[in-house]
């Protein structure tokens, strides 16, 4: 990315992280601008979740690693990540209005991953997420073979895991992502 690009993405993502300290109480921006910095794969893709709409956020650290989480804290899901189906196999069985694309297919061009179930329950921990929308998240195997995938919404003060076809697609149904940096 150029220079300008960088600083302006950076400018952004610290804006934010100051602004919502209840997402990463203990976590110093200092600590995680360190670990951008020269990153050029890392910063492509939190420039690309930037741009669909997700406003990614640090939400935590891996206490192993260190490394910091990175995820979409847009108050819906993503727009420009809607209206897509799950992954590749449903997209590819679609025999007429096919959608643009899957969002495991999105996610992996980005350089994301979907959230996992447990991971999107953690997220709604951290705010009121998809009011109004929803998002696909990781299946399991047994679920995708049988034709389903599963997608999370937060609806009454409560977050639904619900299923639904691999291949059906809504505009207010996108996808949330994951970035370990």
């Amino acid at each position: 990315m150029p220079p300008a690009k960088t600083a302006a993405l950076l400018k952004t993502l610290q804006a934010r992280f100051t602004k919502h300290p209840e997402r990463h109480a203990s976590l110093a921006w200092a600590d995680v601008e360190a670990r951008l910095t020269g990153n050029a794969s890392a910063l492509k893709t939190l420039a690309a979740m930037e741009e669909t709409g997700g406003e990614p956020d640090v939400i935590g650290q891996d206490p192993t690693t260190g490394a910091f989480l990175y995820c979409d804290c847009s108050a819906e899901s993503p727009a420009g990540r809607r209206s897509l189906c799950y992954d590749q196999a449903a997209l590819d069985a679609r025999k007429e209005n096919k959608p643009a694309g899957s969002a495991v297919g999105m996610a992996a061009q980005m350089g994301i991953t979907l959230l996992t179930e447990a991971q999107y329950r953690q997220l709604q921990q951290l705010g009121a997420f998809d009011l109004k929308t929803s998002s696909w998240i990781v299946t399991t195997p047994s679920v995708r073979a049988l034709g389903g995938a599963l997608f999370g919404d937060r609806r009454y003060d409560q977050v639904f895991v619900y299923h639904n076809g691999a291949q059906s697609y809504y505009a207010a149904r996108g996808f949330r992502g994951m970035l370990t940096v």
